[in-house]
């Protein structure tokens, strides 16, 4: 299983330090690969406004990348290779409705194991389903997900597999900002979050291929500091 020319997968990493090696050189591709087609779009001096009204100068939608076949499959390969490092044991796949639908299902059948979805609430018709796929009770679940912000809609996620009688091993993400917020939410649920790449990569990446000047980096790590507040009138 081949994640870029240079490293070559065949097992799980025997030295913690080949480990770490490994995946700040996975969190480095990710990041290049995100940029390079616009699945992050970083504006400090022109804002994006999310759906929570709050201004920021990142925007992601990492569903860009099911539209490129060979980032699509090295995320696939790095997401993969996480499972099987962190949770050899999992037994099921889940991705979070909808932006981990697709990956996740890409993933479960890399690895040979049932999947399933979470929606963000239940369908309004015919069984009113919450998770949707066939899952049993104390069936050990990774997740999947896109991408993580504040961290509520993917934690639902997992509160929803738990209540349903599983167990969650934990989940497995393509990126994160890395809030503080989210960070602690994670903790107090007691759920471990891998992300395979982060803002700071994205900042040190976009800043070597010149896609930002190196003077934006205060006001892109000032956001991160207090999102919710960020340039607010």
């Amino acid at each position: 299983m081949w994640l870029n020319e240079n490293i070559y997968f065949s097992g799980i990493f025997s030295k913690k330090t080949l480990y770490y090696s490994t995946m700040k050189v996975i969190e480095k591709n990710v990041a290049e690969r995100l940029l390079k087609i616009k699945a992050i779009k970083l504006q400090p001096n022109n804002p994006f406004i999310w759906a929570s009204g709050w201004k920021s100068p990142i925007y992601c939608d990492n569903r860009k990348t099911l539209s490129y076949p060979g980032i699509r499959t090295y995320i696939k390969n790095a997401l993969v290779r996480t499972i099987m490092d962190h949770y050899p044991d999992a037994e099921v796949i889940a991705g979070v409705a909808t932006g981990a639908i697709a990956q996740g299902a890409l993933v479960a059948e890399e690895l040979g194991l049932p999947f399933i979805y979470v929606r963000s609430s239940p369908k309004d018709h015919g069984l009113e389903n919450l998770i949707e796929g066939d899952l049993r009770p104390k069936q050990k679940v990774v997740v999947i997900e896109d991408l993580i912000s504040t961290g509520g809609s993917s934690l639902k996620a997992v509160e929803a597999i738990r209540k349903d009688g599983s167990e969650v091993l934990g989940m497995v993400a393509i990126f994160t900002y890395g809030f503080g917020t989210a960070e602690e939410k994670f903790k107090n649920a007691k759920v471990k979050l891998t992300a395979l790449s982060n803002y700071d990569a994205v900042l040190t990446e976009a800043v070597a291929t010149n896609y930002i000047d190196e003077k934006d980096l205060e006001t892109l790590r000032e956001w991160r500091k207090n999102p919710s507040v960020w340039k607010k009138d």
